[in-house]
C-alpha cells in the first residue's frame, strides 16, 4: 500500500495528497502517517510547499470527516433507539442508555472531536457521533479543521526535516498507534467492567 500512496503523491502532488488524506479519513487504515511524512519529505525534492501539502491535506480531511458526520446523520439517534430496543438486551442496553450517551457527548462531544483528531483511527470514527447527535455542523467543521491541522503540521514538518529518513518517522508512529490501540482496548474493557458493575447494583 505504501508504494501506491507513494505513486500517488508523485503523479498528482497536491490533489494526490487531497484525495489520499479524504480517503483515508473515510476508510482509517489507510496510514496517514506515510501519506503526511512522504507529502514532507517531496517538499524538499519538488516543487511542493509545506504550505500547499498541509492546506491540500487539511482539504482532504475535512471533506472525510463530513462525510462520515453524514454517514451519522443517516443513522440518527432515534434510528439506533430502534435497534437497541430490537436488540439491546443482548449487551443489556436500552433506549434509556442510548439518550444518556447522547445527552453526554452533545454536552463534552466538542472536545471529543477537537482531542479525538490525534488519536489513530478514532480520529477519523468520532465524525459518526458527532452526526449522530447532530453536533452543529460549522462547530464541528471548526473543530475538525484546527484539530487536523494541527496533526497535519506536525506529521508534514517532520517529513521535510528527516528528508529521504522520512520512513523511520512512519515505523515511530506505527509504535505510537499500537500504544494507542492497546490503550483503548484496555479502556474499553474497564468501562465494560463498571457498566456491568453498575447495572448490577
Amino acid at each position: 500500500m505504501e508504494n501506491w500512496i507513494i505513486h500517488i503523491i508523485e503523479q498528482y502532488g497536491y490533489i494526490g495528497i487531497l484525495f489520499l488524506i479524504a480517503l483515508e479519513n473515510v476508510f482509517p487504515p489507510i496510514p496517514s502517517e506515510v501519506i503526511l511524512t512522504f507529502g514532507g519529505f517531496m517538499t524538499t525534492k519538488t516543487n511542493l510547499t509545506i504550505g500547499g501539502v498541509v492546506v491540500a491535506s487539511t482539504l482532504g480531511s475535512v471533506f472525510g470527516a463530513a462525510i462520515l458526520y453524514g454517514v451519522g446523520l443517516l443513522m440518527d439517534i432515534e434510528r439506533l433507539g430502534k435497534i437497541v430496543d430490537k436488540w439491546g438486551h443482548i449487551l443489556r442496553l436500552t433506549k434509556k442508555d442510548v439518550d444518556h450517551a447522547n445527552a453526554r457527548f452533545l454536552k463534552y462531544g466538542v472536545w471529543a472531536v477537537f482531542l479525538c483528531r490525534f488519536i489513530p483511527l478514532i480520529r477519523s470514527l468520532i465524525s459518526i457521533p458527532a452526526g449522530m447527535a447532530h453536533m452543529k455542523f460549522s462547530i464541528f467543521l471548526l473543530l475538525t479543521t484546527i484539530g487536523t491541522a494541527i496533526w497535519n503540521i506536525v506529521l508534514i514538518k517532520i517529513g521535510a526535516m528527516v528528508g529521504e529518513s522520512w520512513e523511520n518517522i512512519v515505523e515511530y508512529m506505527n509504535m505510537y498507534s499500537h500504544a494507542v490501540y492497546a490503550l483503548l482496548i484496555v479502556l474499553f474493557i474497564a468501562f465494560i467492567v463498571w457498566l456491568m458493575k453498575k447495572k448490577r447494583a
